[in-house]
């Protein structure tokens, strides 16, 4: 647990000269790289929102691992401009080496000059990708937070207490929740080890024929259909056309929300490669995975934004003024506790 840091600080991420010291020839710092697409934010004035001491394993599915001395800041998301337009919208971590508590009323400052700004490009371009031989062929492969997670963090072991008490105790997590978290967490996995928690989550009952597209668009609104309808849209084993429907997804059913983006292209934090999709998906406006249901990866903070499938969906009419004023963010209809899956 960070022991300077508490989410609510004020801090202000330091200058490219400051930055660029505390990074070694590979661009990182403890084996986190720092992104080109991180410089706009050099000198600003911030707040802490999270403690990134404990995050999940989106690579090898190992449950949560140990993330030393970094936080997340605000809502600040990775927008793919140095990574091929990769849309994942990540969050940033930042290690507390790239940061400085705020003084009250303390303005931002420089991010440095332009030399030492391009010294600092030069440090990080070469890092973002690379060829290597896959199976034979030369591959490009990309390099990031998201895929570099397991050099830069230890596997927490299950009941492993410091990661549960230090949620609770940093602030990261609000006793409520804690608590109501905790208690699924010890069903949830005293039914894994009898070996009656489902791998599938909910097993579909279709997967063949998908209805008309809809085309959707940034701006539009939808409505999450329920459990049963989506159901007939997915496989035996929960996918559509390779996109997985997890639990944490499943407690947004009959919400409302905007849509925020389509989806095309991502890096698959596993394989470092480039996914371009060539079918439908978007990503929901402020409908991420809470960390509340993921199994043995409970607490996360990274709010990865999940992609949704146009026939999981259904188009609405925007809220009135009004309604929409009243309702920020859309209620969420919270589904009873059933065993889940992966977040992503």
């Amino acid at each position: 647990m960070s022991k300077s840091l508490r989410p609510g600080d004020a801090i202000v991420v330091r200058g490219a000269r400051e930055i660029l010291a505390t990074l070694d020839a590979d661009g990182t710092h403890d084996g986190m790289p720092f992104m080109p697409e991180m410089l706009p934010f050099l000198g600003r004035r911030l707040l802490v929102s999270k403690l990134a001491q404990k995050v999940c394993d989106t690579i090898q599915y190992t449950g949560s691992r140990q993330l030393k001395e970094s936080v997340l800041l605000e809502d600040l998301r990775c927008d793919g401009s140095a990574h091929d337009g990769c849309q994942a919208e990540c969050r940033f971590y930042w290690k507390e080496a790239w940061l400085r508590r705020a003084g009250p009323g303390e303005p931002a400052e420089s991010a440095g000059t332009p030399e030492v700004l391009q010294a600092l490009r030069e440090r990080l371009a070469p890092h973002v990708r690379r060829v290597r031989d896959v199976e034979g062929a030369p591959t490009e492969l990309y390099r990031c937070q998201a895929t570099d997670l397991l050099l830069c963090t230890r596997r927490y072991r299950l009941w492993e207490p410091g990661q549960y008490i230090n949620e609770l105790a940093s602030g990261n997590v609000a006793p409520g929740r804690w608590f109501r978290v905790m208690a699924r967490a010890m069903v949830w996995e005293s039914r894994r080890k009898l070996g009656r928690l489902p791998e599938v989550h909910l097993a579909g009952t279709g997967g063949g024929t998908e209805p008309q597209p809809l085309n959707l668009q940034p701006g539009d609104w939808v409505e999450v259909k329920s459990r049963e309808e989506i159901r007939q849209h997915l496989t035996p084993r929960g996918f559509n056309r390779g996109l997985w429907f997890d639990w944490e997804m499943e407690r947004y059913c009959g919400g409302r929300y905007q849509v925020r983006s389509r989806v095309s292209r991502f890096i698959d934090d596993r394989t470092s490669k480039m996914v371009v999709l060539k079918t439908d998906a978007v990503i929901l406006e402020g409908v991420t995975c809470t960390g509340n249901y993921s199994v043995r990866r409970w607490f996360c903070p990274r709010a990865v934004y999940p992609y949704w499938r146009e026939s999981w969906l259904r188009r609405v009419d925007a809220p009135s003024a009004r309604a929409a004023g009243e309702s920020a963010p859309p209620p969420v209809r919270q589904a009873p506790d059933r065993p889940g899956g992966p977040d992503r």
